[in-house]
């Protein structure tokens, strides 16, 4: 039996009005500045995305148009075109696994390393000792970046060294090869000797920088600054240390070519 009071009929009657109520309708005012403003944002964000992409455009093109920073000059002489090391055999006094030896090597097997070179007599005067003591403090202040770089001392003279001044050397090559020979490899500057220099060999054996003589406590720090720029430059292709001594390096006498002492 249907219910068909007056109250019953009111209430779906309000149900039915209830149901095709539209709440909160914008007015055509509203709708547009709403669409504005997602129009607005959507503008600033594809800037804001357009901004991003140029931004290293933009920058480079300041840098080099506006800024334009200064060439950075190297305080060593770069050697146009570089010189490859020679076949020049020499006799060992020491390497640097710390030891003394007579062996002969070949300045080619130095390659794979950076070598920073002096060149001097055996006799060794105080200026030759500057030299050595400042070749070694580069080094050291080189810190972990030391291991790619290996430091050689060509000595034109066969004559004794003094055993204070192969102790002070620490882990460096001395080797003993003849003065011509050097001579037809590495030039000093203008108006300067051959042992003035610091010589800067890179790894595959092309002499390329020749620091300016008078090595002491100031120029040292410059001499450093190159090396530093030229290891940061290499660092993706050369590997630092070499782990071992070179393959074949040693002939001690007839026969032994292994690269260990008898």
């Amino acid at each position: 039996m249907q219910d068909n009071t007056p109250h019953t009929t009111a209430k779906a009657a309000d149900d039915h009005l209830l149901s095709m109520t539209v709440y909160d309708l914008p007015t055509p005012l509203e709708a547009v500045q709403s669409d504005a403003k997602r129009t607005l944002k959507g503008r600033l964000f594809m800037i804001g995305v357009l901004l991003i992409c140029a931004a290293p455009v933009v920058l480079s093109y300041l840098t080099y148009y506006v800024i334009r920073p200064s060439s950075v000059k190297s305080y060593g002489d770069l050697i146009q075109p570089t010189r490859a090391i020679p076949s020049i055999e020499g006799r060992v006094i020491a390497h640097p696994k710390g030891e003394s030896d007579q062996a002969i090597i070949n300045l080619n097997q130095l390659k794979g390393q950076w070598l920073m070179v002096s060149v001097g007599e055996s006799s060794c005067n105080d200026a030759c000792q500057q030299t050595l003591y400042f070749q070694r403090q580069i080094h050291t202040a080189l810190g972990k970046e030391r291991d790619r770089v290996d430091r050689v001392w060509l000595v034109t003279q066969d004559k004794p060294i003094e055993p204070a001044i192969l102790k002070g050397l620490g882990d460096a090559w001395v080797i003993s090869v003849p003065q011509s020979a050097v001579s037809g490899w590495l030039t000093p500057g203008a108006h300067q000797a051959l042992n003035d220099h610091l010589y800067l060999i890179d790894p595959m054996g092309e002499w390329m920088m020749r620091f300016p003589a008078g090595l002491g406590i100031d120029t040292a720090p410059k001499i450093r600054r190159d090396l530093e720029r030229l290891l940061r430059a290499s660092e993706s292709w050369d590997l630092a240390g070499r782990g071992v001594l070179p393959t074949g390096t040693f002939e001690q006498g007839a026969g032994n070519t292994s690269g260990k002492r008898p």
